[in-house]
C-alpha cells in the first residue's frame, strides 16, 4: 500500500493532480483545499496518500497533512459516505473547520457543505464525535509546532492515551527540551511507570 509520495508535481487540475516519482506518474485524488496549497507545476510536493481499491480500480488519494488524512479515513468509516464524497466534503470545508463543527455537533455547518444533507449531518456527528479523539487537539494544531505533534504521535502510537501525551509533550517542550529525540526520551520517563 502507498502511504506516502513525494516528487515534483507533473500536472495539477482541481481534484487530481499527477506527481512525478523517479519517472513514474501517480494519479492522484484531492480534495479542493488542498489543490489551493499546492505549489507550482515542477516543484517539488509531498503527499500523505491513501489507497482506495476497488473491484475495477485502484485509487490514490492525497492530503498535505496527515490530520486531513485521519479525517478522510474517518469520513468514509460512516455509512454512506465512501472515498468520492469524503473528498467532496473536504472540498467543501478545511479539515479543521470540519473537525470542529463535529466535536461541537453543528449541523447547521455540517449541512452547508455541498453533498451533505440533514440526515447526513446526523449521522456524522454520531458517528464521528467521539473518534475525533484519534486528531490532534486544537490547542496543538494551533500552536503549529512539528516538533510537539510529531512527539504526540510517536507516544500515541506506542499506546499511550492522547491525553496524556499532549499534556506530557507540553510540559517538556516549555521546560526548554529541543530535539523530538530529547523530548521523547523525557515523556516516555514521564509516563512510564
Amino acid at each position: 500500500m502507498i502511504a506516502r509520495l513525494s516528487g515534483s508535481l507533473a500536472h495539477k487540475v482541481p481534484g487530481e493532480i499527477i506527481v512525478d516519482v523517479g519517472g513514474v506518474g501517480y494519479h492522484i485524488l484531492i480534495p479542493l483545499t488542498v489543490f489551493y496549497r499546492l505549489p507550482e507545476i515542477d516543484n517539488r510536493v509531498s503527499l500523505y496518500i491513501h489507497t482506495h481499491l476497488r473491484e475495477d480500480a485502484l485509487q490514490l488519494y492525497g492530503f498535505l497533512e496527515h490530520e486531513e488524512k485521519q479525517l478522510f479515513l474517518l469520513l468514509t468509516s460512516v455509512a454512506g459516505i465512501g472515498p468520492k464524497l469524503a473528498v467532496n466534503i473536504l472540498s467543501g470545508i478545511p479539515a479543521r473547520d470540519l473537525a470542529r463543527a463535529l466535536r461541537e455537533a453543528d449541523q447547521s455547518r455540517l449541512v452547508s457543505i455541498p453533498g451533505v444533507g440533514k440526515k447526513l449531518a446526523e449521522r456524522m456527528i454520531v458517528e464521528l464525535k467521539e473518534k475525533l479523539l484519534v486528531l490532534p487537539s486544537e490547542e496543538i494544531r494551533q500552536d503549529g509546532s512539528q516538533l510537539m505533534q510529531d512527539a504526540v504521535s510517536a507516544l500515541v502510537n506506542l499506546g499511550y492515551r492522547r491525553g496524556e501525551a499532549e499534556k506530557s509533550v507540553r510540559e517538556i517542550t516549555e521546560a526548554g527540551k529541543g530535539t523530538l529525540e530529547e523530548v521523547l526520551k523525557e515523556a516516555l520517563r514521564r509516563l512510564s511507570p
